[in-house]
């Protein structure tokens, strides 16, 4: 069973020779739509080709990871791979290369600190209990058995996963299209009065408008006064006065064709632009020269810290910007985040801000809206944009490319966002919280049973390697006549 190191050579989108690479095992199920071909077929093609049975392991980058071949398409392998072709059972060889014992040894044996590796050599250091032909088949039954039962458990609790999110999505839907709080609405209305009070404008649509007209005006006063003491401040030092704000337009109604994409709106719901009650920016640009300005290093979020629903805060990176701009970028509490785009999961995720970090900032791939807080709620804003209704339009208005999709600052602004008073928000995101709060325990849950099944896993090849998973039997053909069989190459 000796180890041969892969055929070196370029890759290539065309050719009648695939070329399998690390990069096409990792994931343990191998596209061979994916799989290059060579741009030099090799002259001694029977070296490098391919067969049923062959198992190849990775000697840099993922370290160690293997796969048994299946009927491969006409192929050789590249030389960060090595083959075997085992003398033993081949299935218990690769199950082997999947347990403890064997990832323990790695660990041991791999060579490099900047660009990890291991070779032939280190590999055939590797230990390996072996039995008698006869009980490896019985291992290898044993071991699929098992596996079987277990990859129906993991399937079922996938199933439940996926379930779990259809509903999260079925309760969103409800909650904005006021199905939630169908009964709240009508309780409010038998309580009025003639008398005209807050409750009423629960059901008032003109009312609601009137309101967020009065909101953006009210802010555009307080950007006047704000742009007003920057000017004097810059008098003084001779400085550069800031661009005066823009005074509001009328608010836009949506056209035919916008309103026929949304869900029909009920009594006392209206549906408005984003950036008509809020304000939004994108976030720093990086890699600018920043030569004679004065910085300071800030926490940033990245893409990958803003996920769907949720923000990931475990790797916070920093980057130096002028003083000046902190105020502009420094994210604030209740700001709703949005991802320009990548993959076509990480369009246009809204997720809250509540002040996890300190003096955080966001970079330009992530956009920020803050919300008039007399107008919606942080928390009714950033549930809406998780609805399939909001990532139906990010998605359709998205600048596309071959699997990437990216949102700018206008589509973000002209999100439609159905508005309705702050009681019945509050209300809304009470139903939506009450019911979510069951589905995570669900979902945490199943992720701590699949977490489980996985370890189940490595501890039934641990007992398969000890010799404990199957009793063993007298009768087999001892062990080191198979020993024997191998030193002389199988024959």
């Amino acid at each position: 069973m000796q180890p041969q190191y892969g055929y070196t050579t370029k890759a290539s989108q065309e050719g009648n020779l695939h070329l399998l690479r690390t990069t096409d095992i990792t994931s343990g199920i191998i596209n061979w739509n994916n799989v290059p071909f060579c741009t030099e077929n090799p002259s001694d093609i029977k070296k490098y080709i391919l067969s049923d049975g062959d198992i190849v392991i990775s000697r840099a980058g993922s370290i160690g990871i293997s796969h048994l071949l299946k009927n491969p398409k006409r192929s050789v392998f590249a030389s960060y791979l090595i083959r075997f072709r085992p003398l033993i059972d081949k299935y218990f060889f690769y199950y082997f290369l999947k347990s403890p014992f064997y990832w323990k040894q790695i660990s041991e044996k791999k060579l490099g600190i900047a660009v990890q590796n291991i070779n032939a050599s280190k590999l055939r250091q590797i230990e390996l209990q072996l039995p008698p032909l006869p009980e490896q088949n019985r291992i290898v039954a044993k071991i699929e058995e098992l596996f079987s039962e277990l990859d129906f458990a993991m399937a079922s609790l996938q199933t439940a996963q996926q379930q779990l999110k259809v509903y999260r999505q079925a309760v969103l839907k409800d909650a904005f299209e006021g199905k939630l709080t169908a009964a709240w609405r009508e309780q409010q209305q038998q309580q009025q009065t003639s008398e005209v009070s807050e409750t009423s404008e629960v059901f008032d649509a003109d009312a609601l408008l009137k309101k967020i007209k009065e909101e953006r005006e009210r802010h555009y006063q307080e950007q006047l006064a704000e742009w007003e003491r920057a000017c004097q401040e810059a008098e003084k030092v001779g400085g550069k006065k800031p661009v005066k704000p823009k005074r509001n337009r009328e608010i836009e109604s949506l056209n035919e064709e916008e309103v026929s994409k949304l869900p029909i709106s009920y009594s006392g719901q209206i549906y408005v632009k984003l950036s008509e009650f809020s304000e939004i920016i994108g976030g720093v640009t990086k890699g600018r020269k920043l030569e004679n300005r004065k910085v300071k290093s800030f926490p940033y979020l990245r893409v990958a810290n803003v996920q769907d629903g949720y923000l990931d805060l475990k790797e916070i990176k920093y980057i130096d910007i002028p003083v000046e701009e902190f105020v502009k970028y420094k994210l604030e509490f209740g700001d709703v985040l949005y991802t320009e785009g990548g993959d076509k999961d990480k369009l246009g995720r809204g997720t809250i801000w509540k002040d996890e970090i300190a003096d955080c900032i966001h970079q330009n791939h992530i956009f920020r809206a803050r919300p008039f807080e007399n107008i919606i709620s942080s928390l009714y804003l950033a549930y809406y944009s998780q609805t399939r209704t909001a990532k139906n339009y990010f998605f359709e208005k998205a600048k596309q490319t071959v699997n990437l999709a990216s949102i700018n600052l206008t589509i973000l602004s002209n999100l439609p966002v159905p508005i309705c008073s702050i009681l019945e928000q509050n209300k809304i995101v009470q139903e939506i919280e009450s019911r979510f709060s069951v589905t995570e325990k669900l979902e945490e849950t199943i992720e701590q049973s699949l977490l489980h099944a996985e370890a189940l896993r490595q501890s039934i090849l641990k007992r398969a390697f000890a010799g404990k998973l199957v009793p063993q039997d007298p009768n087999d053909e001892p062990a080191e006549k198979l020993l024997e069989w191998i030193k002389k190459g199988g024959k």
